[in-house]
């Protein structure tokens, strides 16, 4: 068995202390998207073949243009609901 000084002891107690603490304050880390299994697999074949930045740029590209032609959907209706 180990004996700790004083002042070990502590340092031990507050360093727990912090480890509990930043434990506590840690949010979950929720994806933005959930994707399928098949999707996943894809995606991982990709990054082998084309490396993970290229497709990482490739996929944001994609959410960024469906995510333009909602907004562009959404900004036609209410233009046509005001007419």
């Amino acid at each position: 068995m180990m004996k700790a000084s004083e002042e070990e002891s502590k340092q031990f107690d507050k360093a727990l202390d912090t480890f509990i603490e930043l434990y506590n304050n840690m949010e979950a880390d929720a994806p933005l998207i959930s994707f399928t299994d098949d999707v996943v697999e894809q995606i991982e074949a990709a990054k082998q073949v084309y490396g993970e930045a290229l497709v990482h740029e490739k996929i944001n590209s994609i959410v960024r243009e469906a995510l333009s032609l909602v907004a562009l959907t959404k900004d036609r209706q209410d233009t046509e609901s005001q007419a």
